[in-house]
């Protein structure tokens, strides 16, 4: 395995742990970080000039997803 696959795999484990870290901080009774979920829906509320701008990045950020890692 060469070392630049490691970096890559390295760090999306990293966001991956960091982001499972932050929603079990979000979901502390009284905390004042959002969870995911509600950061998601003001993300799919937002628009401009009647353009679901963030329906329309959530899309293409499923689909960039979709592109590299499950087209092989």
């Amino acid at each position: 395995m060469s070392i630049t696959r490691l970096a890559v795999i390295s760090g999306f484990l990293a966001a991956i742990i960091a982001a499972v870290v932050i929603e079990a901080l979000a979901r502390r009774p009284q905390s004042r970080i959002p969870r995911f979920g509600e950061v998601a829906a003001v993300v799919m509320r937002y628009d401009l000039a009647g353009i679901p701008v963030g329906r329309l990045a959530l899309l293409g950020f499923w689909f960039w997803c979709g592109w590299h890692f499950l087209a092989r």
